[in-house]
């Protein structure tokens, strides 16, 4: 298994639609202001997150149970940016949608920028051949509100081809997350 390079993630994008939309290089600023970085780095890509946000609350005193998932804890947002409040959480989705190839898995992680601020992003696996809009997890660690923008990179995603196609992939076996296309809650 390598991880794959900006030229074989390019030629993805490009050749078989793996993300879209699809931002080749690195983008830094808007008009003149800087933002947190997106597009294509050395061996990975910087996915934005959109203007989607579902943001967690105790205001109903509910209990988050992924088995019975109750719909009233969180309000939804949709904004340029969301003010997560300390010690709290929000899920949002990307800008882009992935295709995963049958022969990669991914792995994403938070960019150091929000790290740096003390806001994780968790991201799970894209597994071979999944494709949707990716739901993202920010969870803010701090004592203090934390913004986090649309629009703007939150997360890098690193691909992994196997020299061995898999037997059983995420399409195959049905998976409940399948062309998922808002921020998506937990099913079971």
């Amino acid at each position: 298994m390598s991880i794959k390079s900006d030229k074989w993630i390019r030629r993805m994008a490009e050749q078989h639609k793996m993300i879209e939309p699809f931002e080749p290089g690195q983008v830094r600023d808007i008009d003149g202001r800087r933002i947190v970085s997106y597009g294509t780095s050395s061996y990975g890509y910087d996915i934005r997150c959109s203007r989607e946000f579902k943001l967690f609350t105790n205001i109903n005193s509910t209990i988050v149970d992924p088995k019975n998932f109750d719909p009233n804890s969180f309000v939804e947002v949709e904004a340029d940016y969301c003010v997560i409040p300390p010690n709290s959480f929000a899920l949002a989705r990307t800008v882009e949608y992935f295709r995963i190839p049958r022969n990669v898995l991914t792995v994403c992680l938070g960019k150091s920028t929000y790290a740096r601020c003390g806001i994780i992003v968790n991201v799970t696996p894209f597994e071979p051949e999944w494709e949707g809009y990716v739901t993202l997890e920010f969870s803010n660690t701090t004592p203090l509100p934390a913004k986090i923008y649309a629009n703007e990179g939150c997360a890098q995603v690193l691909f992994f081809e196997s020299d061995e196609v898999c037997e059983m992939s995420y399409k195959d076996r049905g998976g409940k997350y399948q062309g998922q296309v808002g921020v998506t809650l937990p099913k079971m």
